[in-house]
């Protein structure tokens, strides 16, 4: 009885153990393509979350995005004065918040006490999300862009460890130091840098061998997307700001002429339900 009673017990943490790496069809689909830049496949990263509507990196725009069948969620993280690690664009929280003051100043609980708001002026139930309960929901469901505004490495990769998303995300500078400290804590970390340039982008790939490339549509040419492309990495480029506009006025065919004209295959929008459609109706999604 004593041995069936540990056959048991082990039975049951294989369990436990499988839920907690448990991942969607749609993660795994997207994982998949992730590290396949040649499938033709056009990805959809929501920024700062799907907050169309709604409130920018909080836990309803994560999870919009993620009933939206968005592909990538990007995330601001910050730190707090106490060490804490929230979800936040700005330095401070004057602009998204019905607070104010310098996130690096405050403790968690402080900024806790007032809650998000958008341009609208329009005033959520949600206070600041932490990283950690960002990453609860996103769990199994949704790649993580983690847009590093804080040098806290090794306190995002414990939070990682924590919450079972090591293999969920991937990190995101334009300062290549701060992507080296990120390897030393998470090895197999996938790395996306930004590049200014044609030879800031060579030497993000000599560098990293990343399996996608931020750029600007300033540099945004066939020579460097063929060169990304020969060493295997995704390019990602930003609807944000004009084109996403012109999205909202019903030009989307006219911006992804603009911005695939050089097989770009990651999109950064405000707009990702909007995009989604647009890139379904021209052959650049499958039925995921």
């Amino acid at each position: 009885m004593r041995l069936i009673r540990i056959w048991v017990i082990v039975a049951f943490v294989v369990v436990q153990a499988c839920k907690s790496t448990q991942r969607s069809p749609a993660l795994s689909e997207t994982l998949s393509e992730f590290q396949n830049p040649d499938d033709g496949i056009v990805l959809v990263a929501a920024h700062r979350g799907a907050h169309h509507g709604n409130f920018e990196n909080s836990i309803a725009a994560t999870q919009k995005g993620i009933d939206i069948g968005v592909d990538i969620i990007e995330a601001d993280v910050r730190t707090t004065k106490d060490g804490k690690l929230i979800l936040m664009h700005d330095s401070s929280i004057d602009r998204t918040t019905t607070g104010s003051g310098k996130v690096e100043e405050m403790n968690l609980a402080d900024i806790r006490k007032y809650h998000l708001k958008n341009q609208k002026g329009e005033i959520s139930t949600e206070t600041i999300p932490t990283f950690e309960e960002f990453l609860k929901v996103a769990k199994g469901k949704i790649m993580i862009d983690i847009d590093m505004k804080t040098d806290n490495v090794k306190g995002i990769v414990a939070a990682l460890k924590k919450t079972g998303t090591m293999d969920q995300v991937f990190y995101f500078d334009n300062d290549y130091e701060q992507l080296d400290r990120v390897k030393q804590f998470h090895p197999k970390a996938k790395i996306m840098p930004r590049a200014y340039s044609f030879q800031m982008a060579d030497s993000a790939i000599t560098r990293f061998s990343p399996p996608v490339v931020h750029i600007d549509d300033e540099f945004y040419t066939k020579e460097l997307t063929d060169f990304l492309v020969r060493h295997d990495a995704r390019i990602w480029i930003n609807t944000l700001g004009d084109l996403d506009e012109e999205i909202r006025r019903g030009n989307g065919q006219k911006v992804l002429g603009v911005v695939l004209q050089h097989d770009a295959n990651i999109i950064q929008t405000d707009e990702p339900e909007q995009l989604l459609a647009l890139l379904k109706e021209n052959g650049y999604r499958n039925s995921k």
